[in-house]
């Protein structure tokens, strides 16, 4: 693993353990047994270090809700890809997943949340253009996808956090078909109504 690569992944785990503020760019440094001259070299500074693990980490996200979003069926099962996707991702990549969630609850003139703000709206602007090319097939949409959008990823998000929750960070977290099946008909079964 070369420098940059060990830069991230300290990064990763130190914001991932304790939260972007509550980590300096020093003890990014010493973790990763380099100077900070080093670590600034590589990503000129604490932001730009954050932008790059996100960037690192979220294109692995959006890679495989790529492929999930432009499945073609109908409505729930085009869900069920997506969600599938997601939580394999969440498993997958635990630690970066969390680290979002926490940056994006952090104060809304923080470094933190205007880094992953960026990420987090491309990936629900996917899920809004999964709903409206949808709206011919659920009848009941009436403008609001945008909505559908914010309650299917708050359902899933609310899942995985509850699942992530009290595992150890490196025991896998398997999600099976039948319950992301069950999360999926539970949300259909809502707008349906």
């Amino acid at each position: 693993m070369d420098n940059r690569e060990t830069i991230l992944k300290c990064a990763l785990d130190l914001f991932y353990a304790r939260g972007y503020d509550g980590v300096g760019v020093q003890e990014i440094a010493d973790a990763a047994g380099i100077t900070k001259p080093t670590l600034y070299y590589y990503f000129g500074s604490k932001k730009g270090l954050l932008e790059q693990v996100l960037n690192t980490y979220y294109s692995k996200l959006d890679e495989m809700l790529g492929s999930a979003v432009s499945f073609k069926g109908r409505v729930p099962e085009r869900l069920f890809q997506i969600a599938k996707a997601y939580f394999a991702y969440a498993a997958q990549y635990r630690k970066c997943y969390l680290l979002m969630l926490s940056l994006f609850y952090s104060g809304r003139e923080s470094e933190g949340f205007q880094t992953v703000y960026p990420l987090i709206e491309k990936y629900y602007n996917r899920i809004v253009q999964v709903f409206q090319d949808s709206a011919y097939e659920l009848g009941n949409m009436h403008g609001r996808q945008r909505q559908f959008a914010v309650g299917f990823i708050g359902g899933l998000d609310h899942y995985l956090m509850m699942c992530l929750r009290d595992g150890p960070e490196d025991e896998t977290v398997e999600i099976s078909d039948e319950q992301i099946y069950g999360i999926v008909h539970q949300f259909m079964y809502g707008i349906y109504s």
